[in-house]
């Protein structure tokens, strides 16, 4: 099996989409699990999000340098590395005897998550030369981290309930074990002709950046939002903003290219990811809270309840990928924005009553709008990019996507730690979705017009041409 076929060139992205399954499965599978781990570990809400958020948030940090890593140092080795991290942060997760045992763990899980999403990406691109060959594999791509991420709520669900909450860690480590059997015998090596030079500060820089923001979103509720802690982590959250914007303009190769943000179809799939996946990771969050605690289901009744979810997102997301194809991301972004919106406002009324089949169709009704969502941003953010810098420009759209799930779940559960109620912080929630939603809907139009492709033309000429400001 080798790059040189089609049938090879697909069989390396079945092995690469087989290794991030997990991956992104881990994103959700935990929340169906939640209140089960907050009885066991005697867990907080606050303890609840950093459970969550700490694996989208470290992704977030270091999805650019993995990226820049697997261009300079090569992308099979890098991905096989990330492969053994995230096995063993997996069975640390199923060990752990506490909250902040089990926080630790997700987060040595998704340092080596990190190391696997862009370089898989990254692989994709230089693998699939042809443009719509690499159209229809990412479309493949984008329905396999759909399906994950669908799934992974009924998949956490059955095996909390019938094993218990850790076997949702333990069974990803027979996937990786023969994950990194298959990636090392036939996934070709590969590396940029001219990669990167490392970017410390930067990276330094993201993290500060992140990290402040996140934990001030997150324990502002608890600490108060005029506490000094929270307001030194918000100061020290724009300090470093402007730090990053200021170093890495003064960069050829920076860790953050904000060059390709002159790019219109670029920035709008950026924001469209960091909306799109904040609305997802928000119903994730919100769900199995809602259906277990309001509604007095179990965690495999909650599960059984997102199978919608999941049927709806393994439908779309292959629809959206040959929409992308032969049609533009238009109608897929469109779709997708006024799904998600309409089921926003819908769950804003549910209540202790609410029939379960309108909850079910209405969960149905989300996954179909994320489900389109995903293909499209993926080949707004790597099409017409160097393919030299594959790694770079696919590891800038999967960090927007970490950061919205990130946001999401830190904004629901801050409103949900707030009200009154947990019916009225729901509603809330859902509205504060729904506005979020509503930008991927203005987007999809304003980054599919003319205008917006002869400047993302133009800005992938000029790219290789600026001249160099590096600094001493």
């Amino acid at each position: 099996m080798g790059a040189d076929t089609a049938r090879g060139r697909f069989g390396i992205l079945a092995i690469l989409c087989s290794s991030i399954l997990v991956v992104a499965m881990d994103v959700a599978i935990v929340n169906v699990a939640l209140p089960v781990i907050r009885t066991d570990l005697d867990a907080s809400i606050n303890g609840l999000q950093w459970t969550v958020d700490s694996y989208p948030l470290v992704l977030a940090c270091f999805l650019m340098l993995a990226g820049a890593t697997g261009d300079r140092l090569g992308r099979k080795r890098t991905f096989l590395a990330g492969l053994v991290l995230f096995g063993l942060g997996s069975l640390l997760c199923g060990l752990a005897p506490s909250i902040g045992w089990l926080v630790a763990a997700r987060i040595v899980q998704a340092l080596g998550g990190a190391m696997l999403n862009p370089v898989a990406m990254s692989i994709i691109t230089n693998v699939f030369a042809d443009p719509g060959e690499r159209a229809r594999a990412i479309g493949g791509w984008g329905s396999i981290v759909g399906i994950s991420l669908g799934a992974g709520p009924v998949l956490g669900g059955v095996l909390a309930e019938s094993i218990g909450w850790r076997a949702i860690f333990w069974v990803n480590v027979p996937v990786v074990v023969a994950a990194l059997a298959l990636t090392a015998r036939y996934v070709p090596e590969s590396r940029a002709p001219h990669p990167r030079r490392p970017d410390p500060a930067g990276q330094a820089l993201v993290v500060v950046l992140l990290g402040s923001v996140v934990t001030a979103a997150i324990e502002g509720q608890r600490l108060g939002w005029g506490s000094p802690v929270i307001v030194s982590l918000a100061g020290l959250g724009a300090v470093a903003l402007l730090a990053l914007i200021r170093w890495e303009l003064r960069r050829r190769e920076p860790l953050v290219e904000l060059r390709f943000f002159r790019s219109m179809p670029f920035s709008s799939a950026t924001i469209s990811a960091v909306c799109g996946l904040a609305a997802f990771g928000t119903f994730l969050f919100l769900t199995p809270l809602y259906l277990q605690e309001v509604r007095g289901l179990s965690a495999l009744q909650s599960g059984l309840m997102l199978l919608p979810t999941a049927a709806a997102v393994t439908l779309a997301a292959p629809l959206a990928g040959r929409l992308v194809a032969t049609r533009g991301a238009r109608i897929p972004l469109l779709a997708a924005g006024i799904s998600m919106t309409a089921v926003a406002i819908l769950l804003t009324t549910a209540s202790a009553t609410t029939p379960l089949w309108l909850l079910a169709t209405a969960y149905g009704g989300f996954g179909l709008g994320f489900g389109l969502l995903n293909p499209p941003i993926t080949n707004a953010a790597v099409s017409g990019m160097p393919r030299s810098q594959a790694g770079v420009a696919a590891a800038a759209a999967s960090t927007s996507r970490q950061v919205g799930q990130t946001l999401g779940v830190a904004v629901a559960g801050t409103i949900l730690a707030a009200a009154a109620t947990p019916l009225t912080g729901y509603a809330t929630a859902w509205w504060t979705v729904a506005g979020g939603t509503m930008v991927i809907i203005a987007l999809a139009v304003l980054a599919t017009t003319g205008w917006a492709r002869a400047g993302a033309e133009r800005v992938a000429r000029r790219f290789a041409d600026q001249p160099s400001t590096e600094p001493a």
